[in-house]
């Protein structure tokens, strides 16, 4: 079972944002279920999960800008943050083949989403 999967407490009633975080939480679970069953795709699903977060972040990054977010606001560093630990672990992956590593983010990553989707994003969906 996921640590982290979607249910009615994470949606926004803000479609594109409401989809973009499903598929961000489903791709964290793929990750971790590579974790525990297929460790050969892990790379690829950190990846996929990568790729995502980083168009998710920048779609939100733009839609801050049009509104008129101050540009070193809490959540725009948040944003950054996360993307510099992602980056770093897959570097570290990369150069140690340990994934346990990833074990931790994922786990640290499905405690922080919930808080940041109905504070942060909440107040974007608004």
């Amino acid at each position: 079972m996921s640590t982290l999967t979607w249910n009615d407490n994470l949606a926004l009633n803000h479609r594109q944002m409401d989809q973009t975080h499903r598929e961000f939480v489903e791709l964290l679970g793929d990750v971790e279920r590579a974790l525990d069953d297929d460790h050969e795709s892990v790379g690829a699903r950190f990846d996929q999960f990568l790729g995502h977060t980083e168009k998710h972040f920048a779609q939100e990054e733009e839609w801050m800008k049009r509104i008129g977010f101050a540009p070193e606001n809490c959540h725009s560093f948040q944003h950054k943050h996360v993307l510099d630990v992602l980056r770093e672990v897959k570097t570290v992956v990369g150069t140690t083949g340990d994934a346990q590593i990833l074990r931790r983010l994922v786990a640290e990553l499905a405690n922080w989403f919930p808080a940041h989707a109905q504070m942060m994003d909440q107040a974007l969906a608004e």
